[in-house]
């Protein structure tokens, strides 16, 4: 059974995530991947403002394809969450409640999501044309120069994830390890 939620999130939502829960987003959602993170925290340590809000916000870590005609965008799978960890502790601090991507995050960013409070999702890598079946719009919103790495605002409906590291630390990554190391196949 999904939980069906809305963004911008609130604490009231985070605090009733839990890890293995399924979710729908329905709501905007921005993406970034390595360089707007980078160019994001250059502003922050020098003191400008960022291009976008991200309080209460979700971030996807997806460089979107293009969109064919009658899409709102093309293909739009995760990339691997890892990538973003050195910049994530600063955002999370501002404000960020939410992140989408896939693999593991490090402590740091584990320990900064449970002092801000905010919740990690995965989806699912490889299915990217499914998955731009559920934004309904698309707008580059910062970094246009980047191309497909570029900031865009999703709106997205029932957009399918996984919490997998929830506000507490509970994490999908080590708590299913322990448990199929314990199954006997």
């Amino acid at each position: 059974m999904y939980k069906k939620i809305n963004t911008p999130l609130t604490e009231e939502v985070i605090k009733n995530l839990k890890a293995g829960d399924t979710v729908l987003i329905t709501g905007k959602v921005l993406t970034a991947r390595d360089a707007a993170h980078k160019r994001m925290i250059e502003l922050l340590n020098n003191g400008q403002d960022m291009p976008v809000d991200i309080k209460n916000q979700v971030i996807y870590y997806v460089g979107p394809c293009p969109a064919k005609p009658g899409q709102a965008v093309g293909s739009c799978g995760p990339t691997t969450s890892g990538r973003m960890d050195a910049y994530t502790p600063k955002l999370l601090e501002i404000g960020l409640k939410g992140m989408i991507g896939k693999g593991y995050r490090n402590q740091e960013v584990i320990d900064a999501m449970m002092k801000y409070h905010a919740v990690y999702f995965t989806t699912i890598g490889g299915a990217g044309a499914l998955l731009s079946e559920r934004v309904i719009e698309s707008k580059v919103v910062a970094y246009d120069d980047l191309g497909p790495e570029a900031i865009h605002e999703f709106t997205v409906e029932d957009f399918p994830v996984i919490v997998t590291i929830d506000m507490y630390g509970n994490n999908l990554y080590e708590s299913e390890k322990e448990k199929y190391r314990k199954a006997n196949f």
